[in-house]
């Protein structure tokens, strides 16, 4: 299942990380991934794996600029999914400070600073990024056309015009999604997110330097591709660079199931 191939990935990450740095260190999205990672916890036992939470850091790839009790909050959903769940100290998981939620700036530059701190303690990376992608193709708070997509310096922005609600947000911009994570994850399901992958997706092709990692349907089928130019949504512009010797052959692994992928496979563009 698509849950099970997120967590094999995850637990691979984590081990390595915790293994050669002492820590291990993760972004997550809100929308689909906290049920995802619901029984997260059940898989590191059926592996025999050490989670080793006390280890863990967590950040927010983007949060709604609402209180942390709000159904639309993406810590609120984090937290009853999955972060109940653990033993990740409370104050390794960063979530946006609530006593500044009327300035969209200053909880920009309040978060920005708690990445900064993780960043540090991954040896300048986030070890891992779950991320979603909506039926528009954005992802984190990054929109199709939205002047954010050009941010070159600032690591955690203010959105303040989303045009999904809630429309005040804050979200990590390209400098961390692009040069400072080891391995992004995206996950889809439905088949919403068909039309999405179809234009992101130029050619399967054998391994290469220019190819990424789909896994497709409930066997975790895997395929190669390479992504059109220039990138069709602000999903596809998500291309990290890793010069790590241990780093991930595939930076970006897209992690889909059946209804998402549809045929993908035998699709003519393909």
């Amino acid at each position: 299942t698509l849950p099970q191939t997120l967590h094999n990935e995850i637990i691979s990450v984590c081990k390595s990380s915790v293994e050669s740095r002492g820590c291990f260190t993760i972004g997550l999205s809100g929308g689909s991934i906290p049920k995802f990672l619901s029984t997260l916890r059940e898989s590191f036992d059926q592996r025999k794996v050490d989670p080793r939470f006390d280890k863990w850091h967590v950040i927010l790839a983007d949060e709604r600029i609402v209180s942390d009790t709000d159904d639309d909050s993406n810590i609120k959903s984090l937290r009853e999914s999955f972060l109940a769940n653990v033993e990740i100290p409370e104050n390794q998981i960063h979530s946006i400070d609530q006593t500044l939620l009327s300035d969209s700036g200053a909880v920009a530059v309040s978060y920005e600073e708690n990445v900064k701190k993780v960043l540090k303690l991954g040896g300048g990376k986030i070890d891992c990024l779950v991320l979603g992608f909506g039926p528009d193709g954005h992802t984190c708070s990054l929109f199709p056309g939205h002047g954010l997509l050009t941010e070159q310096s600032r690591f955690v922005a203010p959105i303040e015009d989303s045009p999904k609600m809630p429309p005040r947000r804050i979200t990590l911009t390209f400098p961390v999604l692009n040069e400072a994570a080891r391995i992004v994850l995206f996950c889809g399901a439905g088949a919403s997110k068909n039309s999405i992958l179809k234009d992101n997706f130029a050619s399967v092709v054998d391994l290469g330097k220019d190819t990424t990692e789909i896994y497709t349907n409930d066997t975790a089928t895997a395929y190669k591709v390479t992504m059109n130019d220039p990138p069709p949504y602000p999903c596809a512009m998500v291309r990290p660079i890793n010069k790590e010797s241990t780093g991930a052959k595939f930076p970006v692994k897209w992690l889909v199931d059946a209804d998402a992928a549809g045929d993908l496979v035998t699709s003519s563009n393909l």
